[in-house]
């Protein structure tokens, strides 16, 4: 488990944006994700916004991003795949999307909108505690935000 980060600065908050389609595993997500962030960062706040799908995701993380009040972003979703491309060609969108937001707004984006293969594969990923990405996300922000300050004061 990584330590806690020496300084927040003068933002505090962490957003998870987390998509409504299969909700039963991104609530799972979103619950482990939350859970790890309150360990691991206690006095900072956690705020979730909720859409209806993984395509919308990006367009609410760039809303919270331009806020500005926000250390770091978690994205949550689940994509199963099924007989044609369109999940894939949505994942790739998403993915694209999140990357361009975080470098333009220079803060971390955690890109946990999974695409698998069936629903087996999101159990695993999204209701079990061993693989669960949710709390993986909550790790990574908190290692990401204090890689950036660190970065910085150097």
């Amino acid at each position: 488990m990584p330590s806690r980060p020496r300084q927040f600065q003068q933002r505090r908050s962490v957003a998870i944006v987390a998509s409504q389609y299969n909700s039963e595993f991104v609530e799972g997500m979103s619950a482990h994700a939350q859970q790890e962030l309150a360990a691991l960062l206690p006095d900072s706040t956690i705020q979730q916004f909720l859409v209806p799908g993984a395509f919308e995701i990006p367009l609410a993380v760039q809303e919270v991003a331009e806020r500005g009040s926000f250390v770091a972003v978690i994205a949550l979703g689940v994509i199963i795949q099924g007989e044609t491309e369109h999940a894939r060609l949505i994942a790739e969108a998403v993915t694209h999307s999140l990357l361009d937001l975080s470098l333009r707004h220079r803060i971390p984006i955690i890109h946990e909108v999974l695409l698998v293969a069936n629903e087996s594969q999101a159990r695993a990923r999204c209701l079990e505690p061993e693989k669960n990405r949710g709390t993986e996300a909550a790790r990574i922000a908190v290692r990401m935000v204090q890689a950036l300050i660190d970065l910085k004061g150097r």
